[in-house]
């Protein structure tokens, strides 16, 4: 999957890699993406056999997270592990909204950068 540009995982690598000062290692066996030390996207594709192609994002609280979930519920998921610290789960597969994507990674981004990258002008 990897060696598809096209691939969900080159795509959320992509524009996760866009944001300043952000790096990409593997935790717990999943492409995750960092800025200052601090995750803000996971990237789960068949995460211990659910079936889902997802990039996991923050949220800034529970409201937040609750109010996705019931929303659109096709697109957003309560991802394992994640979830109770009030991250949501996007859906990638078929024909995702790509805009919204990029939208949901930036804003966990601005949700775990420090805030001196915040100040600077952050994304």
């Amino acid at each position: 999957m990897t060696d598809d540009p096209t691939s969900p995982l080159a795509r959320v690598r992509e524009i996760a890699l866009l944001l300043p000062e952000t790096e990409e290692r593997t935790s717990h066996g999943q492409p995750t993406f960092f800025v200052a030390g601090k995750q803000f996207a996971q990237f789960r594709d068949d995460h211990h056999g659910d079936g889902l192609t997802v990039v996991c994002v923050k949220t800034s609280d529970a409201d937040e997270q609750a109010m996705l979930l019931e929303a659109a519920p096709n697109t957003y998921t309560r991802p394992a592990y994640l979830g109770p610290s009030g991250w949501v789960g996007v859906n990638l597969a078929g024909d995702p909204d790509w805009t919204l994507v990029e939208d949901r990674i930036a804003r966990s981004w601005e949700l775990a950068a420090p805030r001196r990258l915040l100040e600077a002008g952050g994304r």
